[in-house]
């Protein structure tokens, strides 16, 4: 492995934690998700610890689970994404700023104003992940009986994408002359007028996408910088990885200008025991209520009237909800052989790829990724906070900063820099 080549590291905030018991832990905040002192204090950690980014998922209708089973959900509510990476800008300098918007329930100008203004306000650390929206409960917010069909969503999102950008590059980096003395203050010749006309549709933050369907994979190669995803092992990894890279670079870009950052659930301990057992207690922690409902979701289909100790039915039908997801539980299902009530307990924890052990055994771990190209880093989700984050920022990144796998210091300003990545030439001025 090159000695030059290091791990990229965001932290994914928005839940604080993806485990549904994670508020439950003992000495965890359980207001985590709705509290800026909290959330302040976390950014500022992140930031020292020199991670890439701070990472917002979002939602658009509360997710569609059963009322008991919503009642004990810490990711019910949060802060509105722009709102607050706004004002975590102001109390950060370098830690980038990325959040979730959606193609399908948004509109081109309002995304492309609002990730600009933020690029603009923390001078350059702005991130936009793209989605296309899978819960169908978004449409009935958006005045809509029925949800926008997959394959539809993705051609919106693909042209989406152009409009944005292109809206990005309205004006030319010089035409703004703020001339006092002759009172002219932009070059109107330096000012692009879009004028888009499509199928769908009429400062460069970085695009980060997250789907891993057979568009979302395209979209990615076409379109993304960084690519969140959710592969379960090595193996699958390194397909993800080399399928991305590889329709990339047949697209024509630079496969080194894509950074694929696949979610990662760290839980530490003194010794890989300890951290089993950490993770077993917050497994414990989680009610069957929400643990069924999760599986639910992650299906697409009620799971409630299946048989708990039997396994999944072989006749669910297929759904408009997220393909990735249901093709998940299928496989879990079918390589472990677990029933329903096993698999609902798995997902409703946390069901990805999770690294449990010391801080030795994680970055031995992290170390085998990053060499055999299965990542270029990680987004790293916390088990409970602030004891999980903690963890990870005194304990694995000084373990990572000691094999040289991670800055000690970042070497620019902007996300752009932190990631490695050019900004994009303005498509109408040079």
């Amino acid at each position: 492995m090159s000695e030059t080549k290091k791990l990229h590291l965001t932290a994914f905030m928005r839940p604080v934690s993806l485990h549904t018991g994670a508020w439950r832990y003992p000495g965890a905040y359980p207001d985590a998700n709705f509290n800026l002192t909290h959330l302040k204090s976390f950014i500022k950690k992140l930031e020292d610890a020199k991670f890439d980014a701070f990472f917002m998922a979002d939602h658009l209708a509360v997710l569609n689970m059963p009322v008991e089973a919503l009642k004990r959900s810490h990711t019910v509510t949060s802060f509105e994404p722009f709102t607050l990476l706004s004002a975590l800008s102001v109390v950060t300098d370098k830690i980038g700023l990325a959040a979730t918007a959606s193609t399908t329930y948004d509109e081109p100008y309002h995304i492309a104003r609002r990730f600009a203004s933020l690029d603009h306000l923390s001078n350059g650390r702005a991130g936009w992940n793209i989605v296309t929206t899978g819960n169908p409960e978004s449409a009935k917010n958006f005045g809509l009986d029925e949800h926008v069909e997959h394959s539809e969503r993705y051609k919106r999102a693909r042209e989406f994408y152009d409009v944005v950008t292109g809206l990005w590059d309205s004006f030319a980096d010089d035409a703004f002359l703020q001339d006092q003395e002759s009172g002219i203050y932009f070059d109107p010749a330096k000012m692009n007028v879009l004028n888009h006309r499509g199928d769908e549709l009429k400062g460069w933050p970085v695009i980060v996408q997250a789907g891993q369907s057979e568009p979302g994979r395209q979209l990615a190669a076409e379109t993304a910088e960084v690519v969140f995803c959710s592969p379960r092992d090595l193996d699958s990894a390194k397909a993800l990885y080399a399928d991305i890279k590889g329709r990339a670079t047949v697209v024509g870009r630079d496969r080194n200008h894509l950074k694929i950052l696949p979610a990662a659930f760290i839980v530490i301990g003194d010794t890989v025991e300890e951290a089993k057992a950490k993770r077993l207690k917050l497994d414990s922690l989680v009610h069957y209520d929400s643990a069924i409902a999760s599986l639910s979701i992650a299906l697409g289909s009620d799971a409630s009237a299946f048989d708990p100790d039997s396994p999944l039915p072989a006749d669910i039908p297929d759904t408009n909800a997220s393909k990735t997801s249901r093709a998940g539980v299928l496989k879990l299902a079918a390589d472990e052989k677990m029933t329903v009530r096993q698999l609902a307990q798995r997902y409703g924890g946390y069901t990805g790829l999770a690294f449990v052990g010391t801080p030795e055994t994680i970055a031995n771990e992290m170390e085998t990724w990053l060499a055999e190209e299965a990542a270029d880093g990680f987004t790293v989700v916390f088990p409970f906070l602030p004891q999980g984050l903690d963890e990870v920022t005194q304990r694995l990144i000084p373990e990572l900063q000691r094999r040289g796998l991670f800055r000690r210091d970042y070497e620019g300003t902007t996300l752009r820099d932190h990631l490695g990545l050019p900004r994009p030439k303005n498509r109408f001025f040079q």
